[in-house]
């Protein structure tokens, strides 16, 4: 670790003086990770219309500076090569997702700034990209079956194609475990080594790495060993990242799968939604980790749309922008997990939310 960066690291670990003014208080840092759902699905032109519409206005009003979106001056995000201060459009290309509620509510409770870290890729899984160092690989036999199965991927699209690209390795397989995971730690460690550079507003503040979100699971629903290893993986996951962060107690909030949303959840979405709420269990994770809940916050009114959405496309994209995976692209929705998140994170800190 550059010297730089440990230095940065352990005022993360220094605890906050009470009579310290907003002035002196050091930034606080909170990780935002996960998959397509933490990228964030909400279009923007959903949440340009509802913001207006006087049926949803109120819901809206407070990222609202008269008739534009308010930017906020004391909360920051960096989201892999996007950064700067809050407000809308920080999910995918044009899109926002649980960051701006969840930003919000954290830059009205405190005084002093506020920082967020997202580092988030669609399509990642929590046994292979995300797959945490103490987890270990899978067994030589299962990688070993992988291999043989993008070897002959490999073979058949040169044969199609008429090409003769090189065939995968060992090493590229195993590789691919854990990228993720180490590309996440990266954003982390980079955006503080270079902190002053990328949010100039914060120079000279200490930072402490305050609390971590995880908002994953779909991709674990499928394949031979993701559903029943997720329970595992997800405690070795909260273990090494405090580890590798050096940052041991650090707030865990997890988001528990709830696509489903007013149906009861089945299969092995079931599967990886208990295996989340099963940290609420662990006893080490006791008042420090805590999974919530997602599919009592949905929107009703985009959950009743969308099974004609193609028939009844100007109603739909009233109320939704997106499919049932991605909680319908519902901004109302993607709100709600946000402060849902936010609240649990504050109770989690000893903070009492809405003070």
């Amino acid at each position: 670790m550059k010297p730089s960066l440990f230095v940065l690291i352990a005022c993360m670990l220094l605890p906050l003086a009470p009579s310290a003014r907003a002035d002196d208080a050091p930034v606080r840092v909170f990780i935002l990770a996960g998959q397509s759902n933490m990228e964030g699905k909400a279009q923007n032109k959903l949440l340009e219309f509802q913001a207006t519409d006087p049926a949803t206005a109120e819901l809206f009003a407070a990222y609202r500076d008269g008739e534009t979106w308010a930017v906020r001056d004391d909360v920051w995000i960096n989201y892999l090569n996007r950064r700067g201060p809050l407000t809308i459009g920080y999910g995918s290309r044009d899109r926002t997702g649980c960051e701006l509620a969840f930003g919000w509510a954290m830059g009205d409770h405190f005084d002093s700034p506020v920082l967020l870290i997202k580092a988030a890729w669609g399509g990642h899984s929590l046994v292979k990209n995300f797959r945490p160092p103490s987890a270990g690989l899978p067994s030589e036999a299962y990688l070993a079956a992988e291999l043989e199965q993008r070897q002959e991927r490999v073979r058949r699209q040169n044969e199609e194609r008429n090409q003769d690209n090189p065939l995968p390795t060992m090493d590229d397989i195993v590789e691919e475990y854990g990228r993720s995971y180490r590309n996440m730690l990266d954003e982390v460690r980079n955006t503080l080594a270079e902190l002053e550079e990328r949010f100039p507003e914060l120079a000279g503040r200490e930072v402490e790495l305050a609390g971590f979100v995880w908002f994953q699971g779909w991709n674990d629903q499928y394949g031979e060993l993701a559903p029943g290893e997720y329970a595992s993986n997800m405690e070795h996951f909260i273990n090494d990242v405090r580890r590798d962060l050096e940052a041991p107690g650090l707030p865990f909030v997890i988001g528990a799968m709830g696509q489903n949303g007013s149906k009861e959840s089945a299969g092995n979405m079931l599967v990886v939604r208990n295996a989340q709420l099963a940290m609420n269990d662990v006893p080490a994770f006791e008042g420090n980790v805590r999974t919530i809940l997602t599919d009592v916050l949905v929107d009703t009114a985009a959950e009743a749309q969308y099974p004609t959405w193609r028939d009844n496309i100007e109603a739909w994209e009233r109320v939704g922008s997106d499919h049932g995976y991605h909680y319908l692209g519902s901004a109302i929705w993607f709100n709600r997990i946000g402060e849902a998140f936010a609240e649990t994170m504050l109770e989690l800190m000893g903070e009492t939310p809405g003070e």
